[in-house]
């Protein structure tokens, strides 16, 4: 029996939300899409860097990354997607060292032997894991010390994650953890070579496929559309307030961070709004920078130094070409922190005087152009037992969904778990 046609809003216009509509579309609802932004896409939205279209936050692609090869397909832009060598360095204590292969584990000089075969050992282990229940339970500090041991550790895990997680570093899902290891570690062309993807044009040429082929279905995007409520009557969805306008629906399915859905949906439960509020997440300060010469050969580097407060840089064009070079540089911090509120000039010199310790030869000669993205909601805080703390995607209330990156739990972010995850939305009855 065929599934009845509903009339459905969809609140946001990220990669999840997209998504989530384009499925609901091709099995013939009515989708109507809700974003608060000046334009579609979320954390991977672009923005005009200095003439050049750019992602506010970087994204690169793994070869596990299967639910986004699946629908690049069915998009007809798998043409698009492009793999590139990529490199990975350390600094550490103030010097840069070649990193991400046997021969630079065996060489760098701060381990001992043992250490970097316990090192080894567990890549090994954690790339194979299929099922991460157990990991789910343990804390990723002892289960990364009880492989390394306290000196690795403290080398390579600890300043990253009191740089990432702060308050919350002692408190972090092994599961979580581990699953970022092995997404990395299978997208390797064999044991030297590192081997990651970008779609030409980046993450807007997906966007754009998606927003045509919704257009195409006679589903409507809505941006500058901010939801301030979603109406409930009866443990019932009736639809959404949008910019003081009541609109009616049969479904209401939200994308948006969940720290938002409180304030919208207060009628929810008291249960479920705990479990919300008791999910803790990360902001971001994103530095971007336009540099006339390459600042390194990585395209990531991980940073261990007591002079610096960054766990690491992406040097994007180390993976996408372009003229000059791109450089993010994250600031991860909860919201509570001080710094978060510190003014955009001050974490542009504060990342100048990093770059000149990366690379002495730098200057600000060689800076063409800066900027500097923010977002409250970055990454959400996964501890142990993070399956069990996660509210249903299907609420108590007949007819309203919710997900966000939490829900992407054991897996990091990425654009292809917003594809996996906002079809996973689109296929609930509820």
């Amino acid at each position: 029996m065929a599934e009845k046609a509903e009339k459905i809003a969809v609140i946001g216009a990220g990669a999840m939300g997209l998504a989530c509509a384009y499925e609901l579309l091709k099995n013939h609802h009515q989708v109507d899409i809700y974003e608060k932004d000046d334009r579609i896409g979320g954390m991977s939205a672009s923005f005009d860097f200095d003439g050049l279209t750019i992602e506010r936050y970087y994204h690169f692609i793994c070869r596990t990354d299967t639910p986004l090869f699946e629908l690049l397909n069915e998009l007809n832009i798998s043409e698009t997607l492009c793999w590139q060598d990529t490199k990975m360095g350390f600094f550490y204590n103030g010097k840069l060292y070649k990193w991400g292969d046997p021969i630079h584990l065996f060489t760098f000089p701060k381990l001992g032997l043992i250490s970097k075969l316990r090192y080894a050992l567990h890549i090994f282990y954690t790339k194979s894991v299929k099922n991460w229940e157990s990991l789910d339970k343990q804390d990723a500090v002892s289960w990364l010390k009880k492989w390394l041991g306290e000196k690795t550790y403290q080398t390579l895990w600890d300043y990253l994650f009191q740089l990432k997680f702060y308050e919350y570093k002692g408190n972090l899902s092994a599961a979580w953890i581990g699953t970022r290891i092995k997404r990395v570690a299978l997208s390797r062309k064999n044991l030297f070579n590192e081997e990651l993807g970008y779609l030409k044009g980046g993450s807007e040429t997906l966007l754009k496929a998606l927003e045509k082929q919704i257009f195409a279905q006679n589903g409507n995007i809505y941006l500058n559309a901010d939801i301030e409520r979603i109406m409930i009557d009866n443990n019932q969805i009736q639809g959404v307030i949008v910019n003081g306008e009541k609109r009616f629906y049969d479904k209401v399915i939200s994308t948006i961070p969940l720290p938002y859905i409180p304030q919208i949906a207060p009628n929810l439960s008291e249960s479920i709004i705990n479990k919300i509020k008791a999910i803790h997440n990360c902001g971001v300060v994103c530095v971007l920078l336009k540099l006339r010469s390459p600042l390194t050969e990585n395209f990531w580097l991980n940073v261990n130094d007591p002079t610096m407060e960054i766990p690491g840089l992406i040097e994007y064009t180390n993976l996408y070409q372009k003229t000059e070079s791109v450089i993010y540089v994250p600031f991860y911090m909860p919201k509570t922190h001080p710094k978060s509120k510190q003014e955009n000039h001050l974490f542009i010199e504060e990342v100048f005087g990093y770059l000149h310790r990366i690379n002495p030869a730098f200057s600000k000669e060689w800076v063409l152009a800066t900027h500097v993205s923010r977002y409250e909601f970055a990454q959400p805080i996964c501890t142990p037992n993070f399956y069990q703390q996660l509210p249903p995607m299907q609420t108590p209330i007949q007819g309203f969904l919710m997900a966000d990156t939490s829900y992407y739990y054991p897996e990091d972010r990425s654009i292809s778990e917003s594809v996996k995850v906002g079809k996973a939305l689109a296929m609930i009855n509820g």
